[in-house]
């Protein structure tokens, strides 16, 4: 889907009015643009949906977070050609991050501009009726809560607006909210999503029931209100809607995205490429380039920047039998051997990049064969796995051992992973399962930006993460401009 949405105001930047860029999802219809300003807008379906799609189309730049959620974890380096490249991964990935950091100046702005598209819509979402009203509206209220538990993890508290925008002028009485508030926000919006939203969508990659499901269990999870999360995952669950896929191994292939494990997946596409001016712009998962390997010459993949590496740490968490290791981490000196015959036998080859590690995030690299519209590392196609089955189930795992010690449910819940991946069965309880959970969750889900947050929110960051201050690293800084642009109102976050 094609839409230009122009002059959304947002508050990021200083709250100020920002042209906006192109927005798209895989596999929606194009719809001509039209002026948000005009009187005559919210009187057809057709205009509701326009204004979704801009909201879905922040979607794609969460893949910052994504990769933030990584490197400021113990799973991976910031990597790069050299210690200065991409200065602000490289302060994340030590720990010393200031207010004036690019990258998570972008999270609050993106996520921000994601909030406005979304409010957009819901500040008219009373003033003309359809018959697919509900349907739309559910979408919209999913999309604000998933933007704003994303500032809220990266920030704490952050402004809250509730159908309206937030408009150029507003820096001047906006106040933060205090994130528990907030929280209470996000979960009145999902479970309006999960009243409204039907099972199955008629367009892949839109929001349905079980995603909002599984985002408001997860929002119960980080707040360790077990007994709600339990309650929304076994719902997941005992749908039957969604399984995991057995061969791992095809997991992140372009060729088996949107499969019977997501439960909510950001689509990405190549037909329309961008630039470093507006990496929010492309329509690929500019992440995707990032993790490549530099002026990589080599079968099945392409180049990239060699930026969030994973560490030796990582790799040998895994058993060397485990069916996800290879296809979850990019092993390249083994790789080179697998592959000596390439070229003629010149084998592949690659330059080493700044905190070369030997291996690269291989369920998020470029693969042969994209189009890679204009610069092919920030045009990838590769769809981000938001939310998967996986995850849904560990999550679930996690809620009854924590909750009421249901470890039995516990146990049936991990153990589903665990086989498909082709480890034995865990047999603890208590603490003792607790842990195993967590390092499953680490192992399953390495490389998709959520093991930092894990860390955080279990209490393990000050002892798991190098540099990591208790009391200041748990959320990061505002960003500096903010702060100035509301009159220096605002309390920084602690310890920055």
């Amino acid at each position: 889907m094609k839409f230009r949405f122009t002059n959304i105001t947002y508050i990021a930047a200083a709250l100020v009015v920002l042209t906006m860029c192109n927005a798209c999802s895989d596999d929606f219809v194009d719809i001509n643009s039209q002026d948000e300003n005009s009187e005559d807008y919210f009187n057809s379906e057709t205009d509701y949906q326009s204004a979704l799609v801009g909201a879905y189309d922040l979607l794609q730049a969460s893949y910052v977070n994504v990769m933030i959620g990584e490197i400021a974890s113990s799973n991976t380096l910031a990597g790069g050609e050299s210690a200065i490249d991409v200065p602000g991964f490289q302060q994340i990935d030590n720990m010393s991050h200031t207010p004036q950091n690019d990258n998570l100046r972008d999270v609050w702005n993106w996520m921000f501009a994601g909030v406005n598209r979304a409010n957009f819509i819901l500040e008219f979402k009373d003033k003309t009726d359809f018959p697919n009203r509900n349907n739309v509206i559910g979408q919209a209220t999913f999309l604000r809560a998933y933007y704003y538990f994303e500032l809220t993890k990266f920030f704490g508290d952050v402004p809250l607006a509730v159908d309206e925008r937030l408009l150029f002028g507003d820096q001047n009485e906006v106040d933060r909210t205090p994130s528990s508030e907030v929280y209470a926000q996000i979960e009145m919006d999902l479970q309006f999503a999960i009243d409204n939203l039907p099972t199955v969508q008629s367009e892949t990659g839109r929001i349905t029931k079980g995603a909002a499901q599984a985002l408001l269990g997860k929002v119960f999870l980080y707040q360790d209100k077990f007994g709600q999360a339990a309650v929304l995952l076994d719902n997941v669950i005992g749908s039957m809607n969604y399984d995991l896929v057995m061969d791992y191994s095809t997991l992140f292939e372009n060729d088996n995205e949107n499969n019977i494990e997501s439960v909510f997946e950001v689509q990405y596409t190549d037909v329309e490429g961008a630039g470093f001016g507006c990496l929010q712009c492309s329509e690929g998962n500019v992440a995707v380039g990032f993790n490549g390997p530099r002026t990589f010459n080599g079968p099945l993949f392409e180049s990239g920047f060699s930026f969030n590496v994973p560490t030796q740490g990582s790799y040998d968490l895994f058993e060397d039998d485990d069916t996800r290791k290879d296809v979850a981490i990019l092993n390249i000196d083994q790789f080179i051997v697998d592959n000596a015959d390439f070229n003629n036998g010149a084998g592949v080859t690659f330059v080493e990049g700044f905190n070369h590690t030997g291996f690269f995030n291989r369920k998020y690299i470029p693969r042969v064969g994209d189009a890679n519209t204009g610069d092919q590392n920030l045009t990838n196609p590769n769809n981000y796995r938001a939310i998967r089955f996986a995850d849904v189930l560990l999550m679930a795992a996690e809620a009854h051992n924590r909750g009421a010690g249901m470890d039995a449910i516990a146990r049936t819940y991990l153990n589903r992973v665990r086989l498909r991946a082709a480890q034995p069965e865990i047999m603890s309880s208590g603490t003792d399962l607790t842990n195993a959970i967590y390092n499953e969750r680490r192992r399953e889900l390495m490389g998709e930006g959520q093991f930092f947050f894990d860390q955080v929110r279990t209490n393990r960051a000050a002892q798991e993460i190098e540099g990591f201050t208790n009391g200041k690293n748990e959320i990061f800084p505002i960003p500096l401009i903010e702060i100035q642009l509301a009159g220096n109102r605002w309390e920084q976050n602690a310890g920055y």
